[in-house]
């Protein structure tokens, strides 16, 4: 990056860092149909990926009159029980990070702090980013509003303009852009077909589509000469 203007990176975790989309989708989908919410797991790729749960079940709530938050102890318990035992780290994300040392980063994620301190610590991804590793929990509104990402920048000290987001799903893709940020749509996840991420995102037009992390460095340092 020697001679580049130097962006600030702005990380989702799930479906970015770690490969967690299908094991959440399926734990979610069970749950809210135990609460009696006729929502299928095809609806939660399409519409809920990169929302936090509670306004998740808001949305359920609101959708069908149905409280799904009773259950969500139970969710949030068997969730950890198969991070613990089948969760990874997006392939070739450790090395990607090694590359882009020296840049400011962070996480701005929808996940509870809980969750993240349990999923990167599993992956070995927590030293990469911490202390910044934001929740939306700590904002009045999560993605598509910019406020998580406004957030972040303003406690790693830098504009939202020389930030650079990397998200995989349409609500994070959103915030970035809402917050002035520019955005990298990343399609590696194994849950990206799934949420037909390929076709969508043409609509959003980010400033770049990757498939795999080791793509990620080179596109750094091309947003970051065109911005210098």
């Amino acid at each position: 990056m020697t001679g580049l203007a130097a962006p600030a990176l702005i990380f989702d975790c799930d479906g970015v860092l770690i490969d967690s989309e299908p094991l959440s989708v399926a734990e979610l989908g069970l749950a809210l149909r135990a609460a009696g919410a006729p929502v299928s797991d095809a609806d939660i790729y399409d519409r809920m990926i990169g929302r936090s749960v509670a306004e998740i079940t808001a949305l359920v709530h609101g959708e069908h009159g149905i409280d799904a938050t009773p259950l969500l102890p139970g969710y949030r318990a068997r969730l950890a029980e198969r991070f613990a035992a089948e969760l990874r780290p997006i392939p070739g994300i450790a090395a990607a990070l090694a590359a882009l040392s020296g840049l400011p980063r962070a996480v701005a994620s929808s996940s509870t702090p809980a969750r993240l301190d349990q999923t990167l610590r599993l992956t070995g991804l927590w030293d990469a980013f911490a202390p910044h590793i934001h929740s939306a929990t700590e904002v009045a509104r999560g993605k598509p509003a910019p406020d998580l990402f406004l957030h972040v920048a303003a406690r790693l000290g830098v504009r939202p303009a020389d930030c650079i987001v990397i998200e995989d799903s349409i609500a994070g893709i959103r915030a970035a852009q809402a917050a002035g940020m520019r955005c990298i749509a990343f399609t590696g996840g194994s849950h990206a077909a799934a949420a037909r991420l390929a076709e969508r995102l043409p609509a959003l037009d980010p400033e770049a589509v990757i498939a795999q992390a080791v793509e990620l460095p080179d596109i750094v340092a091309r947003l970051a000469a065109a911005q210098g």
